[in-house]
């Protein structure tokens, strides 16, 4: 992969807007505008998924289990398409088209899912109170419904993987002494956004919801979601917008075609120069011994034939660069590590029970005020950012003050340590699940699912505030780990990696309600999952999770076992006499 000069994209891109010269254009004027995008983006989409569940079960009569799975394939979409919307910006569409085009596709599938609320024809009729019978949804009414659910995943796709990076190229001025403050200063106030925005839509989204009825509440995303699209496209003249280059994915595909093509090519001795294809900028002239057979893919086999004047490969699928080996192996060395963290984002992705839960206890906080069932969640953000603000302005300043040096938590304990929490986190749900449960039963109310407990709904709070805990440990610290250790071109992978690990974690979570419903169900037995929570063990299904975490967590000390010091450990490691 052959890095695109600095003039020559700037060229191209004062090209694109002859009307404003080059070095006029980005800059902090730009910031508002994305910001804002990225914001109400946020606010209308995360404000539409606590409540979901509701909606299908009261609206198209659809069971907790059948609901939970819709969600489960929605939330793996969108955490799934912000990948593939990396690399078409990347790769083909640049970044300011990708974020336009997936902001009018979250503004339309709003405006469906809108529909679906302010249209009886689009959903079923509600249910007949006298003979307990409700109708299924057609095909065409579900079939609008995912459409919409669709075009949301895609808008995400769209904006959410851009955004950050189309807001660091507006600042990003390598000529200026105070580049790295600026950046530094811009990702501080995006990731405050979108936390408040999170909350807003935990909060104001889910209120509104709860009542004005879906027509409103679903509405006001619609809005938020156009007012998102107009301030966006509004400040395009003032843009900085960088053309697309080649894609880090097909760079690995190409690593891999032509390392098999090669895979009868004998090694060249050690001490030969040359022998190995690498970039003329490039500080790694030879490919390392782990993955020795990836290493094919790089070995020159005729100069004259495979390099052209310019140091570049003639045929990139004959010849490939040994960055791009390096860049593959290095992905291929933290997916271990990686794949610790999907159990976690199991029980992190677990929305529809605890709203079930809140919803048929008490939530109020005074005798005017209560919670809405969907705002639970915003415990979970609440504890991340605070955790985030004390081990950051706090905490870690005291110890190095104590210890009279800088001091910081390494990264693999840090994610242990967030592991170690969504255990405990998961216990506890079970736990008080099983406390709800039987209250429930003592008052009379296992056949009444709707029924209100006396019982508190801040029972609910601990569980959120570990799960809370364990994403502010695990997640940041995996995102840390992958950013310092992949290499610097490889940016954009480390930023998805976590994404792309709950797209998985969504997907396995809807297999294991399936499995857990399946079995538990048999012979006309009440699944644990049911729709009646009461009659359901939903403490079982925690207890499962929790088993699961447990298990998750030694396999984390495995993988961090084998995968070595990270860092400047692993510089310190290398640099080591007699090592």
């Amino acid at each position: 992969m052959e890095d695109q000069k600095p003039e020559d994209s700037a060229d191209q891109r004062e090209m694109s807007h002859p009307e404003m010269p080059e070095r006029q254009k980005g800059g902090l004027i730009t910031m508002p505008f994305i910001i804002a995008n990225e914001s109400f983006e946020k606010v209308a989409s995360y404000g539409l998924v606590p409540n979901m569940i509701l909606y299908l079960i009261s609206d198209y009569h659809v069971g907790v289990a059948k609901g939970t799975n819709i969600l489960f394939f929605w939330q793996a979409a969108t955490n799934f398409t912000p990948i593939l919307g990396a690399f078409v910006a990347d790769s083909y569409m640049g970044r300011f088209l990708t974020i336009g085009l997936g902001s009018i596709c979250s503004l339309l599938g709003m405006m469906l899912l809108w529909l679906t609320a302010m249209v009886p024809q689009s959903k079923p009729p509600p249910c007949d109170i006298m003979t307990q019978s409700c109708r299924s949804p057609t095909a065409g009414q579900m079939t609008l419904l995912f459409s919409s659910f669709v075009l949301i995943s895609i808008g995400a796709g769209g904006v959410r993987p851009c955004s950050l990076a189309f807001g660091a190229d507006q600042l990003d001025r390598r000529d200026n002494p105070k580049n790295d403050r600026v950046l530094e200063s811009f990702f501080g106030w995006y990731y405050a956004s979108a936390a408040i925005s999170v909350l807003i839509a935990l909060t104001g989204i889910v209120y509104i919801q709860d009542h004005l009825g879906y027509r409103v509440g679903f509405g006001v995303p619609a809005i938020l979601m156009l007012i998102s699209a107009l301030v966006f496209f509004l400040a395009s003249p003032f843009y900085f917008k960088q053309t697309a280059s080649k894609s880090l994915l097909t760079g690995f595909v190409q690593v891999v075609v032509v390392a098999y093509k090669n895979r009868n090519l004998m090694f060249p001795l050690p001490s030969s120069t040359g022998s190995y294809h690498h970039k003329r900028d490039s500080n790694i002239v030879a490919p390392t011994d782990n993955l020795r057979f990836l290493n094919k893919a790089c070995i020159i086999k005729n100069l004259e034939q495979d390099v052209a004047p310019d140091g570049s490969a003639l045929n990139p699928w004959s010849l490939c660069t040994v960055d791009q080996v390096e860049e593959l192996k290095a992905l291929i060395k933290v997916l271990p590590l990686w794949s610790t963290g999907i159990i976690m984002s199991i029980n992190l992705s677990q929305n529809s029970f605890p709203v079930l839960q809140a919803n048929s206890m008490d939530r109020h906080l005074t005798k005017k005020f209560q919670i809405p069932a969907g705002s639970y969640g915003m415990f979970n953000i609440i504890s991340l950012a605070l955790w985030v603000i004390l081990y950051d302005r706090a905490i870690l300043p005291m110890i190095s003050k104590i210890k009279g040096k800088p001091v910081r938590i390494g990264v693999k304990l840090r994610m242990g340590v967030g592991l170690f929490l969504t255990c405990i986190a998961m216990v506890v749900s079970a736990i008080v699940e099983n406390v709800r449960r039987r209250e429930a039963i003592r008052d009379g109310f296992q056949n009444n699912p709707q029924a209100v407990l006396k019982m508190s709904a801040m029972w609910l709070v601990p569980q959120f505030c570990l799960n809370g805990l364990a994403e502010a440990f695990t997640a940041i610290g995996q995102t840390e780990f992958f950013y310092s250790e992949l290499p610097k071109s490889m940016s954009s992978i480390a930023a998805a990696l976590f994404g792309l690990g709950l797209a998985v974690a969504n997907l396995l979570a809807s297999v294991v309600v399936s499995i857990i419903d399946n079995i538990t169900s048999k012979g006309g037995k009440n699944s644990w999952v049911s729709s009646n929570i009461n009659k359901g063990r939903i403490d079982n299904y925690y207890w499962v999770l929790a088993v699961l975490s447990f298990i998750n967590l030694f396999y984390y000390f495995l993988c961090a076992w084998a995968y070595g010091p990270t860092g400047r450990q692993a510089t310190k490691v290398k640099a080591s006499p007699g090592r």
